[in-house]
């Protein structure tokens, strides 16, 4: 079977996570990728450990960052600050259908790989900027990362402990949320595009930014804000719009009750020897409950208090109550789900060993994903410029003695 994507070359100049989870995505629905790297350094992420070692134990460039944002991809070694590996690149984009980089906004012009030079070259070319803030305003030539956007984006201000608790303070999520978001609303934009080209041959140019990708999942809570005046606060653990949904203290750890209707609060009052508590006038729809969340917590939390975690959750699934553990890492690739689904995977790797990874989401019926291992260093760099732009074993050799490739 054909991978849905296949046929489709990406020139992809992106780093670290946004645009290299967009090309990944791209890359796994079985378009080419060649992603240029600088030479002997690589994406910085090659640099943030823990790393992968090779068959005979040594430590590798290939760290679990690296590995978890470039899939699939083929890795070319160039140097673009030098006018002959611009020029290589150039022509590279020239022969591919989709461009994507990260640089800040303008600085490729000066290289020749901006947007209208690209397109200068090849006019239905689809080009598409990641950036931090957009191509132009105040904040364009600001260097953007994802701690910074979460906290400016206002998802910070929703995430953490109330005022006046212990730890009350704004949180940030422990991976790169906002990178994330921004790499799959690309990956969703560049779709667009090559539907948009089949269907009229045009090509364009896409401008991603973090920013507008971290407002945009404020959803609601932005909405509410721009509805009533009223700004959201820090919960914790607790849903602000449904109740009980939270985290409960049992006798050996903490899980999740999420009681999201009054059929679902009933059952769970029942299993708990509260009945009384559904009919309770406080209680008897979820207003009043999110209302007096607090006493109801009390009343429920006692009861949960005297169960173990396993027990609960079993009587929880029983009952039709929804309920779910609170998993460490190792538990979640014990869980019984997570391996039928086959979420971990181990994939050949050029340095002798299979590399962990974690299998794309993307699942399509009839043009199933290929997932192949991350590249090492430069181990493309022949091939792709011999197949694509001609060049011999001494072109390679000379291009290489220069530290151009």
């Amino acid at each position: 079977m054909s991978a849905i994507l296949e046929g489709i070359k990406v020139l992809d100049l992106t780093r670290v996570v946004a645009g290299p989870w967009a090309t990944q995505n791209l890359a796994d629905m079985g378009a080419t990728v060649y992603k240029i790297e600088k030479p002997g350094d690589g994406d910085d992420t090659r640099k943030m450990g823990p790393f992968l070692t090779d068959a005979d134990g040594a430590q590798t460039n290939d760290s679990a960052f690296y590995l978890a944002c470039n899939r699939g991809k083929q890795s070319v070694t160039i140097d673009i600050s030098r006018p002959q590996g611009a020029e290589l690149v150039r022509q590279l984009a020239a022969r591919c259908d989709v461009v994507v980089e990260n640089y800040k906004a303008g600085s490729l012009k000066k290289y020749g790989l901006d947007y209208e030079s690209i397109r200068a070259l090849r006019p239905d070319v689809i080009y598409c900027s990641v950036t931090g803030f957009g191509p132009d305003g105040p904040y364009a030539a600001r260097p953007a990362y994802d701690f910074i956007l979460q906290g400016m984006a206002g998802l910070m201000s929703t995430c953490g402990q109330p005022d006046g608790t212990p730890g009350g303070e704004p949180m940030r999520t422990a991976i790169p949320i906002t990178d994330i978001l921004t790499g799959l609303y690309a990956t969703i934009a560049l779709l667009g595009a090559l539907y948009h080209r089949q269907a009229t041959g045009e090509g364009q140019y896409i401008d991603a930014a973090m920013l507008d990708a971290s407002v945009a999942v404020n959803g609601h809570l932005a909405l509410g804000y721009q509805m009533t005046g009223k700004l959201p606060r820090r919960a914790g653990n607790t849903n602000p719009v449904a109740a009980p949904s939270e985290v409960f203290a049992c006798r050996d750890g903490h899980l999740i009750v999420a009681a999201g209707n009054n059929g679902q609060f009933a059952a769970l009052c029942k299993l708990l020897g509260c009945p009384e508590l559904a009919t309770d006038a406080r209680f008897v729809q979820n207003l009043g409950r999110v209302t007096h969340r607090d006493a109801l917590r009390d009343a429920i939390g006692s009861r949960i208090a005297g169960w173990s975690t396993a027990e609960l959750l079993a009587a929880l699934e029983h009952a039709g109550v929804p309920g779910g553990p609170i998993n460490r890492l190792d538990e979640v690739f014990e869980d019984a789900q997570v391996r039928h689904r086959d979420l971990l995977m181990h994939l050949p790797h050029g340095r002798g060993v299979a590399a962990p990874s974690l299998r794309s989401p993307l699942r399509f019926s009839a043009t199933p994903v290929r997932m192949k291992c991350p590249p090492m260093l430069g181990e493309h760099t022949a091939q792709a410029l011999g197949a694509e732009l001609g060049l011999r074993e001494e072109d390679i050799a000379a291009l290489q003695e220069k530290g151009i490739l």
